[in-house]
């Protein structure tokens, strides 16, 4: 025979103020736990939709990143007449010859400056990057000192909006459009045409090569045929794979980072639960013996008070979730580790993350009450009922 859970619920209601206290500790801890989450979420995400799975990155070797890569002109050139390569419309290689440059911009009504990603491309490359859409103004002209750049950059730093000037390499750059990448990490990048980037940098090589195959079975031996060309010091990589890559290092920190957070609090918070419950267990002495006196086993003491302990973490954790939830309106930025430069991104929520806060929340109300609940258990009918 079990205690009816109407009972154990109503138990919870009678001590409202106690309740609420500890359910809104619970909550700080599942707000933080889910927040961390989707975090590295909302960072794997904007990395991950960078880059399209069709698409393959061509970098030097060793290189981990464009910012570390250079491609010369004449191994870009081998590369453009490999057959494994797609054609357009008008017969030329589905390809965009690329390089990065990184610059500092302050930010609108600030002095403080970050690194923004200047990136030269080919005339294939809205076709290459589905995902990015000019939202404003037009595409710049290749030849012209014209630049587009992203939406969050525009709003985000001095010059960068549709219209104004930005002064780099000895040049003044028109922004004459500006592009909205789905929230990828395109968002918080400037483009440009390569090869007056190139001039302008005083560079002779390019960053990397971006390019799409005929078809995307084939890459296996394109990557054999680009990696093992004596003639090439390049490595291959899916574009999505790529891109992914760049979040490790971000994602492992923000990780290591929200996991000690979320460890510290949660001891804080499984200490609160359990001083409440042990409260709860002494003022309810009489109710366990009487209760006992009924034919309740202990078994069913145990369960009712871990039941207890567990809807008080069920209510904290849906609050603290409900309020993460909020923060997927929030933009955040922070600096690409790969990259050295600044990557906006959002919080974003989904239902693991959701499974995995309404776990950890059950489990600090599991652990928080386990031991009050063990010790109602264990009390004694006579003693109990001679307490009361």
């Amino acid at each position: 025979m079990s205690i009816p859970l109407s009972y154990i619920a109503r138990n919870l209601w009678a001590r409202r103020l106690t309740t609420a206290l500890t359910a809104g500790g619970l909550a700080l801890v599942v707000f933080v736990f889910a927040a961390v989450l989707m975090l590295d979420e909302g960072l794997r995400n904007t990395l991950v939709t960078t880059g399209e799975y069709d698409n393959v990155v061509l970098i030097r070797r060793s290189a981990e990143t464009e910012v570390q890569s250079g491609v010369d002109r004449t191994q870009a050139n081998i590369v453009a007449s490999h057959a494994a390569i797609g054609l357009g419309a008008d017969g030329q290689p589905m390809l965009s010859k690329e390089t990065l440059v990184l610059i500092s911009l302050n930010k609108r009504g600030s002095d403080k400056p970050s690194n923004i990603i200047i990136r030269g491309v080919g005339a294939r490359a809205l076709t290459l990057r589905p995902q990015v859409k000019l939202t404003a103004g037009r595409m710049f002209r290749p030849g012209a000192s014209e630049i587009v750049a992203g939406a969050s950059i525009a709003r985000r730093f001095s010059g960068a909006g549709i219209g104004e000037t930005l002064r780099f390499g000895q040049r003044e750059w028109t922004v004459v459009g500006l592009f909205d990448a789905g929230n990828s990490g395109f968002d918080s990048e400037i483009w440009g045409d390569a090869d007056q980037l190139m001039q302008a940098f005083r560079r002779n090589a390019y960053s990397s090569v971006v390019l799409r195959l005929s078809d995307s079975g084939r890459f296996d031996g394109f990557k054999k045929d680009i990696e093992g060309d004596q003639r090439l010091t390049l490595e291959a990589k899916r574009e999505q794979t790529f891109y992914s890559d760049q979040s490790l290092a971000l994602s492992t920190f923000i990780s290591i980072l929200g996991l000690t957070l979320s460890v510290i609090f949660s001891i804080g918070a499984m200490i609160g639960a359990t001083i409440t419950m042990y409260a709860s267990v002494a003022n309810r002495v009489g109710e366990i013996g009487t209760l006992r006196a009924l034919g309740f086993q202990r078994r069913n003491i145990l369960a009712a008070f871990l039941t207890e302990a567990m809807l008080l973490a069920v209510v904290g954790g849906v609050v603290g979730l409900a309020f993460a939830s909020l923060m997927q309106f929030l933009s955040f930025s922070t600096t690409n580790f790969q990259s050295f430069s600044e990557l906006a991104f959002g919080f974003k929520l989904n239902a693991a993350i959701i499974v995995k806060t309404l776990l950890f929340s059950l489990v600090m109300g599991m652990v928080g009450g386990f031991l009050p609940a063990l010790r109602a258990a264990r009390m004694q009918i006579v003693d109990a009922l001679r307490a009361a």
